[in-house]
């Protein structure tokens, strides 16, 4: 499966980057030239990612196709790991099962996973970690606790959920350590090694933000606007996108769910895995709960469930197995693998067209619909041809995908619109902010994105930034526009051709050049 999944990954490699790709890849290419997190461009992700990102890019060039072989590269890593758990724990019929399902999950383009996001970065320092720490249990050396905590503080500092993980690492010592008569002593050793281990990480963040000079917004960011952001969810809306989400990934993925709830059952009804019942079921859970992180149930958090899900697919293909060829011992390894393969085929054959035959452009329209990514890349494209390096630019909107094509500075730090328009007790102070970048830089060029999924502003949204616009246009003139007209057709107008457009579609993408 490892081959097959490659090669979709591989014919997708030029599909246009979206938001978090463009701003992790911007921050990213700001880091390889020396400018750390935080210091031009903000956002409440954690620096693992944008560091992440800089060895990608390092390693495959600062382009889409770069961005996507790390992607390429993360997803083998994960999908190997995941097979060494699993044989770890029940031998290599299982192991080659959950692999299999793991690989083809992972490529789900409803759970965004042909994208390159933070959550794929998450998963194999945590799958590292767990594998350490079932060595470190077995042999009781500190050293591996301590390289466990590692991983596990690794995961933290790639995205704050991917912290949750140190948890399972936590009780499953602790549960181990019961089951195998450790002594007290010993296991607050045991503790304090893989604490310390994870600590380790998140400290050396600390100095090399606070030498860089970044820090204090990294905290903001982090700490104190994240945690605002965190309550900003309501009821209403995570039902509807826990609905949503679900609803989108489900109809490719409700084999292996079905299999994995399998598994959920013989695991606690069962005796046949009771020695490991205790690690998968935390292991869920915990996942469960990094996936649901504030309640906003985005498609790509699910990815965070995959490994745990993928593994008890694969128990509950080996149960059943169990159940239909009791009498036949020879054939439950056969019973087994269609069921998986029956998997794996169902989420391919779903999802055919886009890993198939779809042109990349195709592909960011089936999943992202009209969502500015393809007209991003032209857009970058007439700026970078008429701008110098030093040149800064300014996207009124959340498109950070620009900065990076473009390969030009930002003129603010705001990357995102969305926290400015956000119901949040900092967003007027930003929109201030915001505003004194832009006049200070007097940026060379201008975008505006016209399309809402690009803002998300409400009727609460505070209008300052709005007002003062009304007044900032009158130093640009309009050079460039794309009228994204439907899914198949967007009408791009440059220079003269631009500026007297009318366009067609409520949708679209303006071009802005400074007239003094």
């Amino acid at each position: 499966m490892l081959a097959g999944s490659a090669a979709i990954r591989l014919r997708l490699l030029d599909v246009p980057l979206d938001r978090d790709e463009g701003e992790y890849a911007y921050i990213a290419s700001l880091l390889l030239d020396g400018v750390p997190p935080y210091a031009r461009a903000y956002n409440m992700k954690m620096p693992g990612i944008y560091a992440a990102y800089a060895l990608v890019l390092a390693a495959f060039g600062r382009t889409t196709v770069g961005v996507h072989l790390g992607l390429l590269v993360i997803t083998t890593l994960s999908t190997v790991l995941l097979f060494l758990v699993a044989r770890r724990l029940h031998g290599a019929v299982v192991a080659t099962c959950a692999a299999t399902v793991f690989a083809t999950l992972a490529l789900n383009p409803r759970l965004l996973g042909l994208a390159t996001y933070a959550e794929p970065f998450v998963l194999p320092a945590v799958l590292a970690g767990v594998l350490v720490s079932l060595r470190a249990i077995e042999s009781g050396r500190l050293t591996l606790f301590v390289v466990a905590g590692v991983l596990h503080g690794l995961a933290f500092v790639v995205k704050q959920s991917g912290g949750l993980f140190a948890l399972v690492a936590v009780f499953h010592v602790v549960y181990e350590a019961r089951a195998r008569g450790v002594t007290a002593r010993d296991l607050a050793a045991r503790l304090v090694a893989l604490a310390g281990g994870g600590l380790v990480p998140a400290a050396m963040v600390g100095v090399w933000l606070a030498l860089a000079g970044s820090f204090a917004n990294f905290w903001f960011w982090t700490v104190d606007y994240a945690t605002a952001y965190g309550g900003l969810q309501t009821l209403p809306g995570a039902i509807f996108s826990f609905t949503s989400a679900t609803g989108a990934f489900m109809p490719a993925a409700w084999p292996a769910v079905l299999l994995a709830l399998a598994g959920v059952v013989v695991l606690v009804f069962g005796d046949a895995w009771r020695s490991v019942r205790a690690l998968h079921l935390a292991w869920l859970v915990t996942a469960c709960a990094a996936a649901s992180l504030g309640f906003y149930f985005r498609s790509q958090y699910f990815l965070l469930m995959l490994p745990p899900v993928s593994m008890l697919a694969a128990l509950g293909a080996t149960a059943a197995a169990d159940v239909l060829e009791r009498d036949r011992a020879a054939r439950r390894g056969v019973v087994a693998t269609v069921l998986v393969l029956f998997t794996v085929g169902w989420a391919v054959a779903s999802d055919r067209f886009i890993f198939f035959q779809a042109t990349p452009a195709q592909v960011t329209r089936a999943i992202h619909d009209r969502n500015p990514f393809v007209e991003a890349v032209e857009v970058a494209r007439y700026i970078r041809e008429r701008s110098s390096k030093d040149d800064r630019i300014a996207v009124i909107g959340s498109e950070p995908e620009i900065y990076f094509y473009a390969g030009r500075p930002a003129a603010t730090g705001y990357v995102y619109m969305y926290p400015l328009m956000e119901s949040q007790p900092y967003a007027a102070r930003m929109q201030q902010q915001l505003i004194r970048e832009l006049t200070d830089a007097r940026p060379r060029y201008l975008v505006f994105v016209n399309i809402h999924a690009s803002w998300l502003s409400t009727p609460a949204s505070d209008r300052t930034l709005v007002t003062w616009f009304d007044g900032y246009w009158r130093h640009f003139e309009r050079v460039g526009i794309a009228d994204i007209v439907s899914r198949e057709v967007t009408k791009y107008r440059w220079d003269d051709a631009a500026r007297g457009y009318t366009p067609e579609s409520p949708l679209w993408v303006g071009v802005y050049r400074r007239l003094d």
